[in-house]
């Protein structure tokens, strides 16, 4: 059963688009299908994937509006998962959007024609509350919410929270906080320790176990066009990665087992 997984959070630079790149990567490294949808204007992600973002025939954009199906958008990336590109065009289909009935369930229905063909589909949100964000976590089974630990992330986090809470009670009651990546990780630094540990009280086993480091090879991996994995496997990065990878594959085999 495909498992939806937005990604997001409205703080800018807390490693989003790092994160759904790499674990996109990791993830079909282990040998599922993975989907990656760019819904960020700014077109990292995609950019990261290795694909030009503005030679792609047709992107999130045209999916979003029915101008084109999911399967039309989809392109390869060099890592070998499938990725609906995102850019600037994002931004005209949010002012479209505006407009339509049922405008938050747009991305849910372009979906749903591919969801089949995919274990995973991973959703990079743009870092901010918007139509868009509000069409992704209607997709979304879960949201992964990778954040740093520091002061003002946690006040970041509350507001991300009663969004959540928000789009349950409206649209996706099966929406649930999948995890929360503790991301740029400085164990040198007693705040982050702090925080760290404030997380985990409240958070409990919502916290993954896995700690993405700072690491200069990560940083730099996206101006290759490449995740990690392919821009240095022994790095420190890509080992945190492929260990979140197969936290979530464990995550999902305990779902599967309670389900039964």
């Amino acid at each position: 059963m495909t498992r939806i997984i937005a990604i997001a959070n409205q703080k800018g630079g807390v490693g989003k688009t790092t994160t759904c790149v790499n674990l996109a990567a990791s993830l079909a490294a282990t040998q599922r299908r993975v989907l990656l949808v760019d819904m960020d204007p700014q077109g990292n992600a995609t950019m990261g994937c290795g694909i030009n973002k503005m030679e792609v025939e047709n992107s999130a954009c045209e999916a979003l509006l029915g101008e084109a199906t999911a399967i039309e958008a989809t392109v390869t990336a060099k890592a070998g998962f499938s990725v609906i590109p995102g850019n600037e065009d994002l931004t005209l289909a949010e002012v479209n959007l505006l407009q339509e009935i049922g405008r938050e369930m747009k991305l849910k229905k372009a979906l749903a024609s591919v969801s089949d063909l995919y274990d995973f589909i991973l959703i990079d949100c743009p870092p901010s509350i918007n139509m868009l964000t509000v069409n992704a976590l209607t997709a979304a089974d879960g949201v992964l919410i990778p954040m740093q630990c520091e002061y003002y992330a946690l006040e970041g986090l509350s507001s991300l929270l009663r969004t959540i809470e928000q789009v349950r009670d409206s649209v996706n009651s099966k929406l649930e906080i999948y995890g929360i990546l503790r991301t740029m990780f400085d164990p040198r630094i007693n705040l982050s320790n702090e925080v760290s540990m404030q997380l985990i009280e409240h958070f409990d086993r919502k916290v993954f176990r896995t700690v993405v480091p700072r690491n200069v090879r990560l940083a730099e991996a996206p101006s290759f066009g490449l995740p990690i994995l392919l821009h240095d496997r022994s790095s420190r990065g890509a080992i945190a990665y492929l260990a979140l990878a197969g936290e979530v594959l464990r995550r999902e085999d305990e779902r599967m087992a309670k389900a039964v």
